[in-house]
């Protein structure tokens, strides 16, 4: 598993996660450094992980599963670098969201795409046969950062191929609290996409950090 942005607040929270759960995690960044220095301080806190810290292209080279995790300004250069490290087959897990903060906006107003949303954005500028699937958008940094803190969270998963969100999904699976939701197409991602910014201000108004959960659903989902 290889997660790109893992120096920000949630591709960290998920690469401590998963760390803890027994998963090896290449943690991916623009400096070899940074990633070295994030993959530090979950070793620190998680003695027995097996990470590393590595360049972006570096750390998405060969990965069956690649987070994307950095904010939406950088998303477009984050792809464009990545040309030719990712290849068919390869499951690219976009969680950027396109929050208007990216162009000194509120972090609770959201920016439109032309092609739909930022995971839309993602497929058409991977490499061909990549497949993209959206996940990530709602689930709490805080709470994932926080090895003590129990989860109880839905992550809303969007994908063209139901194989790849079954990869995603099992993934997911691995953090404890954390349930796996099929929310259909790629092209939902721009609804679960808008879910963040509203987060954002229900979290700030009320001083908490919450996420989702669907009621309802039936016990066996995948």
């Amino acid at each position: 598993m290889s997660i790109l942005g893992a120096t920000g607040a949630l591709g960290f929270g998920v690469a401590l996660r998963l760390a803890a759960a027994g998963a090896a995690v290449r943690i991916g960044s623009r400096s070899r450094d940074s990633a070295e220095e994030a993959a530090d301080r979950i070793r620190a806190r998680v003695p027995e992980a097996e990470v590393e810290g590595l360049e972006n292209a570096e750390a998405a080279s060969g990965a069956p599963l690649v987070l994307l995790s950095v904010p939406f300004r950088a998303q477009s250069e984050t792809l464009t670098n990545l040309k030719g490290a990712l290849e068919p087959g390869q499951i690219l897990i976009d969680a950027t969201v396109p929050l208007a903060a990216a162009v000194s906006g509120k972090a609770t107003r959201l920016l439109g795409v032309p092609q739909g949303s930022a995971a839309e954005q993602a497929a058409e500028m991977a490499d061909k046969g990549v497949r993209v699937v959206s996940a990530f958008h709602t689930v709490s940094a805080k709470h994932l950062t926080d090895l003590d803190a129990a989860l109880g969270e839905d992550v809303l998963v969007c994908g063209d191929e139901r194989e790849a969100k079954a990869e995603v999904a099992a993934l997911i699976g691995l953090i404890p609290g954390l349930r796996p939701v099929d929310c259909g197409r790629l092209e939902a991602a721009r609804l679960v996409e808008g879910l963040t910014p509203l987060l954002i201000g229900v979290n700030v108004r009320h001083k908490t950090a919450a996420g989702l959960r669907i009621t309802g659903l039936p016990d066996s989902l995948w």
